[in-house]
């Protein structure tokens, strides 16, 4: 079944038990504040995490930069739906020998000449190339956002934070079976992806 943003949008009011709302751009209050955080909530949980179902692969090539004094000498544009690159290898496998790079702004600077292939997290817009457990984590971090300027209750601020902590650790553990790693509640970074051997 597909799933809107507008869907997402009244799950995130039924945690909350607020009426729905008919559309993002309805002239109420609760669309407004959804409205508002949606893209940016979307965002930011999917940088969170090495989510599987949100990781891309890109061949990007170089430009040498000219800078001799620099090891890191080619610089490499990243995709525009790129929300943050995984560790590079040589070979662009999550195992495979790590390169040195190093991101700034939109650019990745590294000693390869390349190409290289690249993984990254994507910034997937449509709620349907998510993860059923990560829509969930959307959901409830949309309730958390606008718990308190939609309710001004505190009860219902709880509901929403004690309903994305479970979101997020029912995606995360998923997400750690998914790319075939063990079953973890190691470091935060390794939980994000950003230690080594993360797939």
């Amino acid at each position: 079944m597909a799933i809107t943003p507008l869907d997402i949008a009244n799950m995130a009011l039924a945690v909350l038990d607020e009426a729905p709302i008919d559309s993002l751009d309805q002239d109420v209050k609760a669309a407004r504040l959804l409205n508002l955080h949606f893209d940016l909530t979307r965002e930011a949980e999917l940088t969170k995490c090495a989510w599987v179902f949100a990781i891309l692969r890109a061949t990007v090539t170089a430009s040498d930069t000219g800078n001799s004094a620099c090891t890191l000498n080619f610089a490499y544009e990243l995709p525009a739906d790129c929300l943050r690159p995984l560790p590079m290898t040589h070979n662009g496998e999550a195992d495979g020998v790590p390169v040195s790079w190093r991101q700034e702004a939109g650019l990745i600077y590294s000693d390869q000449p390349g190409p290289l292939v690249i993984r990254y997290v994507a910034n997937l817009t449509d709620p349907n190339d998510w993860d059923a457990l990560f829509t969930e984590v959307v959901v409830a971090a949309l309730a958390v956002k606008v718990a308190h300027p939609l309710t001004y209750k505190s009860g219902m601020i709880d509901i929403a934070r004690a309903a994305y902590d479970r979101a997020l650790d029912a995606a995360f553990n998923a997400n750690a079976i998914q790319r075939g790693g063990r079953l973890y509640t190691a470091s935060w970074s390794f939980q994000r992806g950003d230690g080594r051997g993360v797939r």
